[in-house]
């Protein structure tokens, strides 16, 4: 399994005749893109096949984590360095669900 987070934000209602519509935010984050889109597809799949309304996935920024560091222990000789980097991907799905399914 990657390394990935999933949190859904508060869920929020609105009156709609008799029914309260609930809107439910899901924020996915990964650093393997493949595994990140293939969550958010079985998601919306998922939700579809409930019949609610689904907004997404909306792609936010990547955030690049970057590392330099001397590649010499002691700090002598040549001045030689290592680059690092961590790549964090994010997506947002909203849900809009009427009360009986949540």
């Amino acid at each position: 399994l990657p390394s990935s987070k999933m949190s859904a934000g508060p869920m929020k209602a609105k009156q709609f005749g008799d029914a309260k519509i609930h809107r439910i935010r899901i924020t996915l984050t990964s650093t393997k893109v493949k595994a990140l889109e293939k969550v958010c597809a079985d998601l919306k799949k998922g939700a579809q096949k409930e019949e609610l309304k689904v907004s997404g996935p909306v792609r936010l920024p990547t955030k690049v984590l970057r590392i330099t560091t001397r590649k010499s222990p002691c700090g002598e000789g040549t001045n030689t360095y290592d680059r690092y980097e961590m790549r964090i991907h994010k997506r947002i799905l909203d849900l809009h669900s009427p009360e009986e399914i949540v």
